[in-house]
């Protein structure tokens, strides 16, 4: 079976230099083993693996092989090599086991393999990408032909039968709701130099020292240390979000002396940052004298580590006679892949009823590149930010298309562009992309069902005119990583967490680790219409995103490796698990996420190199290098054994076990007036006021 699966590849990449086949990307043209330039090695080294993967009837397999072969022992192309040649490996044994596991799937290699092979066919490029869909992207099939029929029964597939609202809804967000987000930090652009930088003496000096510092952690945008203030993401999100609380000031939904608390965790790049970055921090929001209705709270890795040493870790030897907290170090932090903040974030208000404020009822995450745009959300949708929070269908009880109950804990709204939003706030972020797919799209097409997703589920509107939407509502799977938050009684009995393993989607992962119960019922994110968070990231965070592109890039290959396994990790049927999850976050768990990844990360590779621009051409060299280091350490770490995740996972879940334990002792043993319990409160209190920004003192 292998034979007809790279006989398939070899069509997608095609045969020789003069043909132009299904992926419009002739690896045979990039192959030039007579350059010697860093540039055309790599070009031609990406080439020799696709055309390697192309099987040994390929005319040019033999000279691929041994220029694969030749620079295997090279300092500075052994990696990429190696990385090519595991590949080769991990593809062949992925689709055989697959072919023999899975009797459909290796019928579809099969009527593929005939379809290519059939000349009448060779006109018809649209249903060549879908047949190609059937082996690398099932979830993508049928979309682009049928996108009303398939929003459709997506919205019927997450519809919810009402049973219960909420008769203790959330009255007072302000006072009830935990607000948090996260800032990422990464070194300034060094090639600019640091002594023109906008910050401290002793900041610069400390940033000279990190010159060389290997990176240790990739984000989508982090805000680099010194960046002008009017980039700065941590300064724009904080007043948006000041000036929202203004608004609701103004309309008389919270008292004008409240003010609203906002927990900011903190995540590095490098690890030297560690210890400079709470101070950049706070030397920058005392320089804002805009934000007025904010207390806000920094929480770095050090003062997660003294909360276990102080409070958590005493609390477990007290109560539950546990002296190992170890694994709460693992588990607890800001530092790290996107998922461990993200637990955090969401942890975070569990801890904070039981030792700041009882009265905290939920927490609710937003994206310091977002804002709520109150003007339009009251003109277009009838209600402010803080109203749509208090909808008694968050907490809501009922029951999905199988039967099954459900509890709607968790709430998701949706965002919108900032070009879009005059002419309509439910316009989605994400549109259909043109039918037309380059060259790694034809594996990997994730917009696809990422539109339709956004389509069918954020952009539901409930009416009380309509019938169908009188006692039901829309269960949310794609969510977005702010804009959504947890009901802390929910928190607290269901205990979800997003392992520290992911480093991407950790909104999407957070669902999975209680997806299916067997002694509850689901918690569910419910879906608020109107709930709209305007997404700004383009208009001052330009630089900062084109500086991640590329670890960007490669973490959304990385992502599928890491939800594949995880999905086979977690305690109930895949297929099961499948089911729920497609399209969208569904898509990232592949049936051949090896093949799917060394062949996606191949073709992007090859596109980068079909350009004449330098700096694009540049990006490819960075890309492949880059890519093939993080992407051969992922795979090896997930093949070398049965699914570490496995392991993984079910310590993790151990760990959030033990937190939570922690948490309900001591809450009763503060309502019997327990000494130790209220000696811990205190210092609870004291830790998180030293995390306190005091504007005050500056004012």
């Amino acid at each position: 079976m292998i034979g007809l699966f790279n006989n398939i590849i070899k069509h997608i990449v095609g045969t020789d230099r003069a043909g132009n086949p299904v992926s419009g990307m002739n690896a045979c043209r990039q192959f030039a083993p007579e350059k010697k330039d860093d540039l055309s090695i790599a070009r031609s080294l990406n080439a020799a693996f696709l055309i390697v993967m192309s099987g040994r009837s390929h005319p040019l397999y033999q000279e691929a092989a041994g220029y694969l072969k030749h620079f295997e022992n090279d300092p500075v192309w052994g990696n990429p090599v190696s990385f090519y040649k595991e590949g080769v490996h991990c593809i062949d044994a992925e689709i055989s086991g697959r072919c023999a596991l899975d009797q459909d799937f290796n019928q579809t290699i099969q009527d593929v393999h005939s379809w290519i092979g059939n000349p009448e066919n060779r006109e018809k490029p649209s249903e060549t990408v879908e047949m190609l869909r059937r082996i690398f992207f099932p979830e993508g099939l049928g979309i682009c032909e049928n996108r009303r029929q398939k929003t459709a029964e997506l919205r019927e597939k997450r519809r919810i039968s009402i049973t219960k609202l909420n008769p203790l809804p959330i009255r007072n967000p302000a006072a009830q709701i935990l607000f948090t987000s996260n800032i990422l930090i990464t070194i300034p652009d060094l090639s600019m130099g640091i002594q023109g930088l906008a910050v401290g003496q002793a900041l610069r000096r400390e940033l000279e020292q990190l010159v060389g510092e290997e990176q240790k952690y990739w984000y989508d945008h982090p805000v680099p240390v010194g960046v002008p203030p009017d980039q700065n993401e941590i300064l724009y999100g904080l007043e948006g979000l000041d000036e929202a609380v203004a608004f609701e000031k103004e309309r008389g939904t919270i008292g004008r002396d409240e003010k609203i608390t906002c927990v900011l965790s903190v995540s590095v790049t490098h690890g030297g940052l560690q210890k400079l970055a709470k101070r950049y921090i706070e030397e920058e929001l005392k320089k804002e004298k805009a934000i007025r209705h904010l207390n806000i709270y920094v929480i770095t890795e050090a003062d997660t580590d003294k909360i276990i040493e102080d409070i958590l870790a005493p609390a477990a030897g007290e109560y539950l006679r546990e002296t190992d907290c170890a694994l709460l170090h693992t588990i607890f932090g800001v530092d790290g892949e996107y998922g461990r903040h993200y637990s955090f974030l969401k942890a975070a208000a569990a801890f904070w009823q039981v030792f700041i404020h009882e009265n905290i009822r939920g927490t609710f995450k937003i994206d310091l590149d977002q804002v709520f745009p109150q003007q339009e959300l009251l003109r277009q949708s009838g209600l402010t930010a803080f109203e749509h929070l208090k909808t008694p269908l968050w907490g809501a009880e009922g029951t999905d298309g199988n039967g099954e109950k459900v509890e709607l804990g968790m709430i998701a709204g949706a965002l919108v562009n900032p070009e879009d939003i005059q002419e309509s706030l439910f316009s989605p972020d994400v549109c259909f992309p043109p039918a037309e797919v380059t060259a790694d799209q034809l594996i990997f097409f994730s917009s696809l069902p990422q539109a339709l997703s956004t389509e069918a589920e954020m952009m539901t509107r409930y009416s009380e005119k309509s019938p169908e939407w009188k006692n039901a509502c829309i269960q949310r799977i794609h969510v977005t990583g702010g804009t959504c938050g947890i009901l802390t009684e929910s928190l607290r009995k269901h205990r979800p967490f997003t392992p520290t393993f992911i480093g991407r989607a950790e909104d999407q992962a957070y669902l999975l680790s209680v997806l299916l119960p067997d002694d509850k019922s689901r918690l569910r994110y419910v879906h608020k219409d109107g709930l709209i968070m305007r997404h700004d990231k383009k208009a001052f965070a330009g630089e900062a995103i084109k500086m991640a592109a590329t670890g960007k890039l490669i973490g959304d290959y990385i992502r599928i490796l890491m939800f594949s396994y995880y999905a086979r990790a977690l305690p109930w049927p895949f297929d099961e698990i499948k089911k729920i999850i497609d399209p969208f976050t569904g898509c990232f768990v592949s049936l051949i996420p090896l093949t799917v990844v060394y062949l996606r990360f191949a073709l992007k590779a090859a596109t980068f190199f079909t350009s004449e621009d330098t700096e694009t051409l540049t990006q490819g060299l960075v890309f492949l290098k880059t890519g093939a280091r993080r992407l051969d350490a992922a795979i090896r770490h997930l093949t070398r054994e049965t699914n570490p995740l496995i392991k993984a996972f079910q310590k993790e879940k151990k760990g959030w076990d033990l937190f939570y334990d922690i948490l309900d002792k001591a809450e009763d043993g503060l309502k019997k007036g327990d000494a130790f319990a209220l000696q811990l409160k205190e210092r609870a209190e004291a830790l998180m006021e030293g995390c306190r920004i005091n504007f005050e003192k500056e004012r």
